[in-house]
């Protein structure tokens, strides 16, 4: 690469960092894209709810994606892990893992999450596939079958009547003993959910498919999908380094524009939010790319 400074810079380079790309490309900004090639839903065998693309695999959407935007001549793209970010004299300098160093006037992160797994054998494998985190995205392929919830507390019980509305064989696996309220439960076996407090040893499958979850104490249930809310970490630490705030869930803050706490820095996907679907992706994506070109368009004037 002969050019190596731009615009605008997006690490992240999945359905939000495209979607951005392609607005700011079309704007005629020049935009880096940097993208490590590690997407969350690298398991996922369908992507749902997103019109246009319904049941389509999450690698054929980014894959056309990055092709539409790759058409663009304002857009260029680079393979690589950004692992050092700060600002300086022109805007924010960016530096990859293999060295290389990158300057723009605005950055944009579109870097995503990362989830943590629990320490239950088979989870890793299992995740995205059959241990699932969304009934939008996934529900309706598992309607009405046996379906478990790893989960406790307030989150467990309103997950749990959430995940009802797609089946009615529901079990609710604290993992450990519950912290839900008695009334709380109550209200579960009120409404048929079962409640389990043994820790789980393992998931029990194949090719990522849930056949049985095993028990600590030596059981074993029959199960076809394990909804789980897991802990994150943020993907890349560079938006702490420049000093973007957090909130409480861990997201990255940002406002109704996608603009972070810190002037020229935007973000967008999920790391900034909890619904975590590629329609939201996509939709934060084009709207930081259009806000972020009204910014530089106004300092131009």
């Amino acid at each position: 690469m002969t050019n190596t400074h731009f615009d605008v810079i997006i690490i992240g380079g999945s359905y939000s960092g495209l979607s951005a790309g392609m607005a700011l490309g079309r704007a005629l900004r020049s935009v880096l894209i940097i993208d490590s090639g590690s997407p969350c839903n690298k398991q996922t065998p369908h992507s749902h709810n997103f019109i246009t693309h319904d049941g389509e695999t999450p690698k054929s959407i980014a894959d056309k994606a990055r092709e539409q935007v790759a058409k663009y001549d304002t857009v260029t793209f680079y393979s690589g892990l950004a692992v050092l970010g700060k600002k300086s004299g022109s805007g924010f300098e960016i530096t990859t893992e293999s060295g290389n160093s990158f300057t723009a006037k605005k950055l944009i992160f579109a870097t995503g999450v990362k989830d943590i797994m629990p320490e239950i054998e088979g989870a890793d494998a299992c995740w995205g596939i059959s241990m699932i985190h969304c009934p939008y995205c996934h529900g309706y392929e598992v309607r009405n079958e046996k379906t478990g919830i790893l989960a406790n507390g307030e989150l467990g019980f309103e997950f749990s009547k959430l995940i009802r509305n797609w089946t009615k064989e529901l079990i609710l696996f604290t993992n450990g003993k519950s912290t839900l309220t008695a009334e709380q439960t109550s209200t579960l076996k009120e409404h048929g959910i079962d409640l389990i407090e043994t820790e789980i040893e393992a998931f029990e499958h194949t090719n990522g498919f849930i056949e049985q979850v095993r028990l600590k104490d030596g059981s074993s249930l029959n199960l076809k999908a394990m909804y789980a809310k897991l802990p994150f970490t943020q993907h890349s630490d560079i938006p702490e380094t420049l000093g973007c705030e957090l909130t409480e869930l861990g997201l990255i803050q940002i406002d109704s524009f996608q603009k972070t706490t810190i002037p020229g820095v935007y973000a967008c996907g999920d790391n900034v939010t909890p619904m975590r679907s590629v329609s939201n992706a996509v939709a934060m994506g084009t709207l930081a790319g259009a806000v972020l070109n009204k910014e530089l368009v106004d300092e131009e004037f």
